[in-house]
């Protein structure tokens, strides 16, 4: 239990959209450290006994919620809301999915496919994937961001000028973020956590895993903040890094070609050298595998790089 935090934003306390009429789950003061109960991406719907069945009918009105939302007494429109993660507590239980219509390769992986992970939540180690293979862990909030001030209710999947949907894999402990604010309270919400993603989230999932988390909210006066931005603590790779990495490329002159070229051959790459059917290989691109712009000065062509950590399979 968190002894320096002044509320518990229960897991019942939940919206799956953002609307500045939301009614907040807690009126709260800058400086003060809450305990949020987050929900996985699906709501809870996939458990530790998940199946392509359980994938196959996933009530896709539930995905996304996120707890709060949170009042900041003395937020304004134009200030900046400053959320520094103080700690994530993890379930040890989560999931990775492909589904239909969703992800990067969506016309190539055109059935669903489900991988149901389990880590042990207090040492972290890396969590097993199939014959060899252990992906290194690094919990974050994938939904993170505050109200829009256009009126209604907006949906929770694009990420917006005010946070949401980043999945953004570096928003992890001793992170701070800043978030512009656009309504009075500011109407602060946070779920979707994760206990690994590569960047770029290829095929549409990460490790979806439920936690908890705690952050102190603050305020940042008049600070006209146009996006989020926010502040690392340390390296970013690290977990990733022992071992050196197997990179692809995608070349031509459009970026998100580049993109999915370069995971394509990735794919193909794990598949030749480590015996995994090509949507295995996709899923685990997804959850620890990061897409770079290495170049975008030298037209008419870019380059875009896939990399994946060798540590996977050391």
């Amino acid at each position: 239990m968190c002894i320096a935090c002044t509320h518990t934003i229960h897991r019942a306390q939940h919206n799956f959209g953002w609307n500045k009429d939301f009614a907040p789950a807690v009126v709260a003061k800058p400086g003060e450290t809450i305990h949020f109960e987050c929900m996985d991406s699906s709501g809870g719907q996939l458990g530790s006994d998940a199946t392509l069945e359980t994938l196959n009918n996933l009530d896709f009105g539930k995905i996304n919620p996120v707890s709060g939302p949170i009042y900041v007494e003395g937020a304004k429109p134009g200030d900046a809301l400053k959320v520094t993660l103080r700690k994530f507590i993890p379930s040890g239980i989560g999931w990775t999915a492909n589904i239909p219509g969703f992800g990067l390769l969506a016309d190539q992986f055109k059935e669903p496919a489900l991988h149901v992970w389990s880590y042990d939540a207090n040492s972290m180690t890396p969590a097993l994937y199939g014959p060899g293979g252990r992906v290194p862990l690094k919990p974050f909030a994938g939904t993170i961001g505050v109200a829009p001030a256009e009126p209604g209710t907006h949906s929770v999947v694009p990420p917006r000028r005010v946070g949401g949907n980043m999945d953004i894999r570096d928003l992890t402990a001793g992170v701070t973020l800043y978030l512009p604010i656009e309504v009075e309270g500011a109407l602060f919400s946070i779920g979707d956590t994760h206990a690994a993603q590569g960047d770029g989230e290829v095929c549409g999932t990460a490790i979806e895993s439920q936690m908890n988390v705690e952050a102190t909210i603050e305020l940042v006066k008049d600070a006209r903040l146009q996006t989020p931005r926010f502040t690392t603590t340390e390296p970013v790779t690290r977990h990733l890094d022992g071992a050196g990495y197997e990179v692809t490329t995608g070349i031509g002159p459009d970026l998100m070609t580049g993109a999915r070229e370069s995971v394509m051959r990735m794919i193909d790459l794990l598949t030749a050298e480590h015996g995994m059917s090509a949507v295995d290989a996709y899923l685990l691109c997804s959850v620890c595998g990061d897409l770079r712009i290495s170049e975008i000065v030298d037209m008419p062509n870019w380059v875009v790089s896939f990399y994946f950590p060798r540590i996977v399979f050391a």
